[in-house]
C-alpha cells in the first residue's frame, strides 16, 4: 500500500483534513505511550544511602549537625522540580554527563542542575514548536481553500520542532564562542596586571584575587574564571589541579600553555615573575598578530562586495551610451 493510497483513504474517510488528523492522533498516541516509561524515576542508590545515614544519625544522636545537613541536602534535592525527571533529562553514562557539564561550564552555566535544565529546555522548546507547527497546519487546512499535501504537512509540523530542539544547543555554542573570544582577548591584560601584582610583593593567589576584581567591568568572563580559581585554592584544592581545570574550562590554547608554564615554574622553583614577564610579552605579540591577520582578511572579504556594487554601475556608465547609440543607428538603418 503506497503513501498516495493511504492519503486517499484517509481523505475519503475523514474529509480533507484526514491526513492531518491521522498524523496528530498518531503523534499523540506515541507521546502518551512513551511518557510513562520516560518519566518513571528510578530510586538512586546514593540517595537511599544518604537517607539511611541521616536516619541513623538522628537515632543515635551522636552527630545532630551532620544529620541536619543531610536532611537539608535531601530537602534541596526534593525541592528541585526537575529531580523526578532526572533519569530522562540527564545522560546515562558518567562520561557523557561530564562532557555536557564541561560544555555548559564553558558557556558560563555552572549550576549543579545545568545539564538537567538544558535538556528540559531543549525538550520543552522542541515539543512546544512541534505543537505550534501542528496547530498551524490545522488552521491552514481549515481556513485555506487549498489544503497542504502530505509532504507539506509533515514539513510544516516537523521543521518548527527541529528548530526548537536545536535552538538551545546553538545558543550555548554561541555563548561558548563569545566567552572564548573574550578570554583570548583579555588574557594578555590579565597577565600584565598579574605580573604587576607579583612584582609588587603579592603572592600568586593574592594577585589572582586582585586581577579578578580589576577585570570585572572590562572582561567579566575572564574575571569569573579567575574568581573561581581563587575560591578553589581557598577551599584547599591543589593549585596544579585548579590551574589545569582553569585551562580546560577556558577552551583557549594560550591559557592551557600558561597553566603548563605556571605548574612547571612551581615544580622546579623558578621565578614566577620572570615566567609571567616572558609569557605576557609573548601573549601581546600573539594578540598583535591576530589583529594583523584580521586586518589582512578585510580586502579579500571586500572584493566580492566591491565587484557586485561597483563594476555593474561602472559598466552601465561606460558602455551604456555606446550601446544606446548603436541601437539608434540600427533603428535608423532599418527605416
Amino acid at each position: 500500500m503506497t503513501l498516495a493510497t493511504i492519503t486517499t483513504m484517509l481523505t475519503d474517510a475523514l474529509g480533507p483534513m484526514g491526513p492531518t488528523i491521522a498524523l496528530a492522533a498518531l503523534g499523540g498516541l506515541l507521546v502518551l505511550a512513551a511518557l510513562p516509561s520516560l518519566l518513571k524515576k528510578r530510586e538512586d542508590p546514593l540517595d537511599r544511602l544518604k537517607a539511611n545515614a541521616a536516619r541513623a544519625n538522628e537515632r543515635d544522636g551522636k552527630d545532630g549537625r551532620a544529620a541536619e545537613k543531610n536532611r537539608q541536602k535531601l530537602r534541596d534535592q526534593g525541592s528541585d522540580k526537575l529531580e523526578k525527571y532526572a533519569s530522562f533529562l540527564e545522560p546515562k553514562s558518567a562520561e557523557e554527563m561530564s562532557e555536557s557539564r564541561k560544555w555548559l561550564q564553558s558557556a558560563g552555566y555552572r549550576g549543579a542542575n545545568a545539564v538537567r535544565t538544558f535538556h528540559a529546555v531543549q525538550f520543552a522548546m522542541g515539543l512546544g514548536l512541534l505543537s505550534i507547527g501542528a496547530l498551524y497546519v490545522v488552521i491552514i487546512d481549515t481556513t485555506s481553500a487549498q489544503n497542504l499535501d502530505t509532504i507539506g504537512t509533515v514539513m510544516a509540523t516537523l521543521i518548527p520542532g527541529a528548530i526548537g530542539y536545536y535552538a538551545p544547543k546553538y545558543w550555548v555554542n554561541k555563548r561558548v564562542k563569545a566567552r572564548v573570544d573574550e578570554i583570548q582577548n583579555g588574557f594578555p591584560d590579565a597577565l600584565d596586571m598579574l605580573l604587576v601584582c607579583v612584582e609588587a610583593g603579592q603572592s600568586l593567589d593574592q594577585g589572582i584575587i586582585r586581577v579578578s576584581r580589576e577585570l570585572h567591568s572590562s572582561y567579566p568572563a575572564l574575571s569569573e574564571e579567575f574568581a573561581m580559581v581563587s575560591h578553589e585554592i581557598k577551599a584547599g584544592l591543589e593549585k596544579a589541579d585548579v590551574l589545569r581545570r582553569f585551562g580546560e574550562r577556558s577552551g583557549v590554547a594560550d591559557v592551557a600553555s600558561f597553566v603548563t608554564v605556571m605548574i612547571q615554574s612551581q615544580q622546579f622553583g623558578t621565578s614566577i615573575a620572570e615566567a609571567l614577564r616572558l609569557y605576557a610579552a609573548d601573549m601581546r605579540d600573539k594578540r598583535i598578530m591576530r589583529a594583523e591577520e584580521a586586518a589582512n582578511k578585510i580586502p579579500t572579504k571586500m572584493t566580492l562586495g566591491t565587484m557586485m556594487f561597483t563594476v555593474p554601475p561602472l559598466l552601465i556608465i561606460l558602455v551604456g551610451p555606446s550601446i544606446h547609440d548603436m541601437l539608434e543607428n540600427f533603428k535608423n538603418m532599418g527605416m
